[in-house]
This record gives C-alpha cells, structure tokens and sequence, in this order.
C-alpha cells in the first residue's frame, strides 16, 4: 500500500456543479481510475477513508455527492455515528435530497464525472472501474449500462432496488454492458430481497455478461459502513478482497 493525497474538487455538469472527494497515490504518477458512487448517506469522513484505501492499491479514486442538486456536502447534518433506529428523521431528510436525482439526471453526472477523470493527468487511459454502495450500487450499474465503452469493471455492495418491476430498473441495462461485474449482496436487505437478486443473476446470465454475484449471509444492508449501526468488519473484509481482485483483473 501506498502513501496518498486526498482533495475536495468541484466538477462542472449539466445541471450544476457537483463538490467531490478525490485519492491518489501521491507519487503524481497517473493511476487507473475509479468512480466510487457513495450510499445514501453521502459524502462524509467514512468514505474518503474508503476512497483513501482504495487510492493507497493503485488507483486515482474520484467521490462525487451526487445529491449535489439539493447542496454541497453533507447534504444532511449527520452524527458521528448513524443509527437510524435511533434517528429515524435522518432517513426522511436524505429521502428528500435524494428526490432530486433522476436515473437521466444520474446518467448525465456519470458522464461529467468519467469526462473529469479522463482529463485528470492523475489517471491513464482507458476504460475506468466503478464501484457503488446502497444506492451508488445501482448508479454504478445504470452508469455501465448507458456508458459500456468506458466501464471495464464495475462492482456493487448492498445495492438497493437494483432489479426491481419499474420500467427504469437498473437492471434492464445488462445487456448493454461489457464490463466485468462484481456484486456482493447483504442476505439481510429488505432494499434487495432475494427475488431481485435472482432477477438481477438472470438478466445477467442471459446477457452473458462476465460476472460473480455473492450474498453474504448474515450481513445487513449497509454492512461496509462503519460510522453506521448496519456495520459488519468480517463482510467489509470480504468485500475489499473482492474488490481490489476485481480491479486488479480488470484494470
């Protein structure tokens, strides 16, 4: 692992200008690139010790608030320590900020986000990796089915309605993409219940999409965060060796 050098950037999209987080190694030397959709919680201390990690294998990791419409970081005044049992009206006032993001609104910001990193000096050429979280699992989905020659890998970690009955479910994308995928999915995730997760394995299946789906018994939606109540070290170990595996074949 390396030494690494995190700043906050703004990035220009079409609708307004999205504040981020960006790790790389700090020898200056370009990187691979990786886009890291966060969870709904959003862009806070946790996830740029995650991006942190991930800039110290190699790679020049960018972390957009993509609740950027609704304001900058942190969209919504958050505690040290999230337990939404404890604090139910987290939950009602991130609801509203994510409101304002659209899957077209998304797909746009993806598009400003991958231009960003192909520009940075910091990164090399090609296709980026993508990984998501809640939310961001799905992000990462739609982003490498709507962008599929700039997505090489793509990973998701207790993703929510990720292969749901609505006509823009994320998972009508998979036969767009040429990425190889990873998803690692929380037995205990009433966001994605097993139903979704087989739907999610068939589309991908028959789309012959170059893919490894795993559920983590025992693991709640949420479980690699650790500032939350969800947390699990054991599934979040499991899922930064799936990961840096991903990214190391793939990238």
């Amino acid at each position: 692992m390396t030494a690494v050098q995190g700043t906050s950037v703004d990035i220009v999209t079409e609708d307004g200008t999205a504040d981020a987080y960006l790790a790389h190694p700090a020898d200056g030397a370009p990187h691979p690139a990786v886009l890291f959709f966060m969870d709904a919680f959003g862009l806070r201390p946790h996830l740029r010790t995650m991006a942190d990690k991930l800039a110290s294998a190699g790679y020049t990791v960018l972390v957009p608030n993509v609740f950027h419409r609704a304001g900058r970081a942190p969209v919504v005044p958050l505690p040290d320590f999230i337990d939404l049992a404890e604090r139910p009206e987290i939950f009602k006032e991130l609801g509203a900020a994510a409101r304002t993001l659209t899957p077209e609104g998304a797909m746009r910001d993806a598009a400003a986000y991958l231009d960003w990193l192909a520009a940075s000096p910091l990164t090399t050429e090609g296709p980026a990796g993508i990984t998501g979280y809640c939310l961001g699992a799905g992000l990462a989905l739609r982003t490498a089915g709507t962008h599929p020659d700039r997505v090489a890998a793509v990973a998701g970690f207790h993703g929510a309605h990720l292969a749901t009955d609505a006509p823009d479910s994320p998972h009508l994308l998979v036969d767009r993409i040429t990425a190889k995928v990873y998803f690692g999915h929380a037995d205990q995730d009433s966001t994605n219940p097993a139903e979704q997760i087989a739907r999610l394995e068939a589309a991908l299946a028959e789309a012959g999409v170059r893919h490894r789906s795993e559920v983590y018994t025992g693991a709640h939606h949420g479980f690699t965060q650790a500032d939350t109540a969800m947390y699990s070290p054991e599934a979040t170990e499991r899922h930064w060796q799936a990961l840096l595996d991903l990214f190391a074949r793939a990238l």
